[in-house]
């Protein structure tokens, strides 16, 4: 017989196996909302687009960091390596590794081996698009379990750069890594303090705690990496509450609305994406100086910043990035004038104007600024045809030569050599077999560029980089535009567990320490 008692005991049965027994019931689950409609690659060698950017370091470890929170070359601390020694000629850097880390999956100890693997890895063009940061590595050795030294052909620019927690900097399981074969790429293993679960296509990654993290068990328990590559839609989630952090609008106006709002915090930070305006100078009238200077008459950078907001973003004045080393401030610019824009182009012999085709990404933070470039010109009399594209078509199309003009924007490892490597250097012309994003076919500062790679004398080194920077900018390959800042939204109880002034991954650093107040 059924009793009122009996049925009441059975409640507080149930109740007590959902508090006790049920998997995840009390589980601290961290929503983000990222840009992106899919992961490009889960290989962090090989991706470096915003959305897989930001997920890699919660996976994966380099043998060195920034502290988190900070993008300081003063601030660079122990991360797999707890200690390391550079030769007199700066040659030869030895690493002695921490003991006892261990990979997800039960995968086992971080070992010389997996290090040696990752950067050899990382140094193969078929295997990491970061392999020209690798260029001047010599060899890459296992002393024993615990010491990795490093011989390089050169010496190279700030060299922790290629061991930090970025790019190809990311340490990786040599024995998950045969296992898995080409599955690796969308099944990461690492030592960082979440483990991969589970990636459904366009829609999600799934996280988990690394229990065994060596610098202890993480606050939150699992990750939900959401793909949401409309802004409006991640806005909606957070206000639906069905996501906690997410990547935001870069505009003033935008950031002034969401503060309105109960129970938000807003992050604004570095470090700032440089929007550069690239001169395609293979596609005529382009290959025309005067057009180029034109070009950069007409454009208004303080135009720009008053459209995007001077919260968010400042104006340029260099090819390479505020606040890296090896920035300029002395390069040439081209001051705003639309008079001597149309005086250069009657004497290139478009009195009555040209026109220009362009593509340009759906994503606002880059079509949006366009535009406004694009009405810019037109008063200058240049005609601006933009073709707007999904961002993946984007990327692939201003990497077959196809744009005459590309607006670009990136964070690199703070070092003017990488920006110059990557966007002027004429081994990175795009098209070319070792082509990355040399938009502009640029050429003229590649004696510079190379030079001040192996420069010894510090001072001699920065003048290398100012004269390259100066060129580049005297010529017009591009006109450096503005810097705009990373924008991120949280919830207030969403605690990073340090203070987030800038980061390297174009996204809130999420660690064992980040928690929920």
């Amino acid at each position: 017989m059924i009793t009122r008692k009996s049925v009441l005991g059975c409640l507080v049965s149930l109740l007590v196996l959902a508090f006790t027994v049920t998997p995840g019931f009390a589980e601290n689950v961290l929503r983000i909302g990222t840009l992106g409609s899919d992961a490009i690659s889960l290989d962090p060698h090989m991706s470096t687009k915003t959305q897989d950017k930001i997920i890699f370091p919660m996976i994966f470890n380099g043998l060195v960091r920034f502290k988190p929170g900070t993008a300081d070359l003063n601030s660079i601390e122990p991360d797999l390596a707890e200690s390391w020694e550079v030769s007199d000629d700066k040659l030869v850097w030895t690493f002695k590794l921490r003991h006892g880390v261990q990979f997800h999956d039960g995968y086992g100890e971080l070992t010389a081996d997996d290090v040696v693997f990752s950067l050899n890895k990382a140094a193969e063009k078929t295997t990491s698009s970061a392999y020209k940061e690798y260029s001047a590595v010599k060899s890459v050795e296992a002393v024993d379990p615990y010491t990795v030294k490093i011989t390089l052909s050169e010496k190279v620019p700030f060299f922790l750069g290629a061991v930090i927690n970025y790019h190809g900097g990311f340490i990786l399981s040599k024995k998950a890594s045969e296992k898995l074969g080409d599955k690796a790429a969308i099944n990461p293993v690492g030592t960082g303090p979440f483990a991969f679960v589970k990636y459904q296509s366009k829609r999600f990654v799934e996280l988990k705690s690394n229990d065994s993290y060596f610098r202890g068990k993480p606050a939150i328990d699992k990750i939900t990496y959401r793909y949401m590559p409309d802004e409006a839609t991640r806005e909606l989630a957070f206000d639906k509450d069905e996501v906690d952090l997410f990547y935001g609008r870069r505009e003033a106006r935008w950031i002034k609305n969401q503060e309105k709002k109960k129970n938000i915090v807003v992050d604004v930070f570095g470090l700032g994406e440089l929007r550069n305006l690239h001169l395609n100078t293979s596609i005529k009238p382009l290959d025309d100086i005067r057009v180029r200077q034109a070009i950069a008459h007409a454009v208004s950078r303080e135009g720009l910043v008053t459209f995007i907001g001077p919260e968010v973003a400042s104006a340029a004045n260099s090819v390479v990035p505020a606040g890296y080393l090896g920035h300029s401030d002395s390069a040439m610019v081209y001051k705003h004038d639309l008079t001597k824009a149309k005086e250069l182009l009657a004497q290139a012999g478009f009195a009555k104007g040209l026109t220009l085709k362009a593509v340009i990404t759906k994503v606002d933070s880059l079509r949006l600024p366009m535009i406004v470039v694009q009405e810019q010109l037109r008063l200058a009399g240049i005609t601006l045809d933009l073709q707007v594209v999904e961002h993946s078509a984007f990327h692939k199309l201003i990497r077959q030569n196809q744009s005459s003009l590309v607006l670009y924007g990136a964070s690199r490892f703070p070092v003017a050599d990488v920006y110059l490597t990557q966007f002027f250097l004429s081994s990175s012309i795009v098209g070319t077999p070792t082509g990355i994003t040399n938009f502009s076919h640029a050429k003229v500062a590649d004696d510079d560029i190379l030079k001040a790679k192996t420069e010894v004398d510090s001072k001699n080194q920065l003048a290398l980089w100012a004269a390259a920077q100066d060129k580049i900018q005297k010529d017009v390959y591009a006109v450096p535009l503005f810097e705009q800042y990373q924008v991120w939204c949280r919830k207030s109880n969403l605690d990073y567990g340090y203070k987030l002034e800038n980061s390297l991954s174009n996204g809130p650093l999420i660690t064992e320490k980040t928690s929920f107040k």
